[in-house]
């Protein structure tokens, strides 16, 4: 099993038989002309394209053309996104909010929830546990608001967290969101998450950028017995076996 990084919160994860692409924003390079696009969406075997919310930078309308030359596709979309209902029934779009269950002959998703809109995905496949956080964060914004607020919205986090543990409280690997723009406390809610679930390896998404500020993480994932692999290039792909 392989992990692809494509950009942002977009990963590609590779499989005997299958590959799971994640929420797809740009390929591994911005004209459409990197990793995926090459070699990525013609491999053999089962095509699973998951979007766990409408944001422009957690999904391209792009997807829904693949079904042109891929008619294996299975699209499993939050119901925040919006289609027609042309696009909808031409693509037996699978849709789930928090709680529900997809499964099939080769994997299980289950949809938890996120701290902003959509959901988060947990998949089960080859025996491992796959997280995508989605926009699920401790989005506290404590530098520049009211302390009252700031609690608030980091109880709103830890409520999800718990619902997350009630199910499982081990994971094998986990996509999350480590975003500077939270500013001096960004690791906040990945240290919460490790500190709860205990993560076998933990990536760091939505750092756009910022891979420096993405590996600071990885001292304090390790005091909790999690390894940290953070990408050094778009296109950069990890063995997860």
């Amino acid at each position: 099993m392989k992990l692809v990084y494509l950009y942002h919160s977009g990963f590609a994860l590779l499989g005997e038989g299958y590959t799971i692409v994640f929420d797809y924003f740009e390929d591994s390079r911005s004209d459409d002309k990197g990793i995926l696009h090459k070699e990525i969406l013609s491999r053999e075997g089962r095509l699973y394209v998951l979007a766990s919310h409408s944001h422009y930078d957690h999904f391209n309308r792009e997807v829904l053309s693949w079904s042109a030359f891929r008619p294996d596709i299975v699209y499993v979309f939050s119901r925040d996104i919006m289609l027609s209902a042309e696009e909808e029934q031409e693509r037996k779009v699978i849709r789930m909010r928090k709680g529900d269950v997809f499964q099939d002959d080769c994997l299980e998703i289950h949809a938890f929830g996120s701290t902003d809109i959509g959901v988060s995905f947990l998949v089960k496949i080859e025996g491992k546990t796959v997280f995508h956080a989605g926009d699920l964060n401790n989005w506290h914004w404590m530098d520049e608001s009211p302390e009252a607020e700031w609690k608030r919205d980091e109880g709103f986090f830890l409520r999800e967290l718990e619902d997350i543990a009630a199910y499982t409280d081990r994971m094998d690997v986990v996509l999350f969101p480590v975003d500077p723009r939270l500013g001096r406390e960004y690791m906040r809610g990945p240290l919460q998450f490790v500190k709860r679930i205990k993560t076998a390896i933990f990536v760091p998404m939505h750092f756009d950028e910022s891979y420096r500020k993405a590996r600071a993480f990885v001292p304090l994932a390790a005091q909790e017995g999690t390894r940290v692999w953070v990408p050094a290039r778009r296109g950069q792909q990890t063995d997860l076996d």
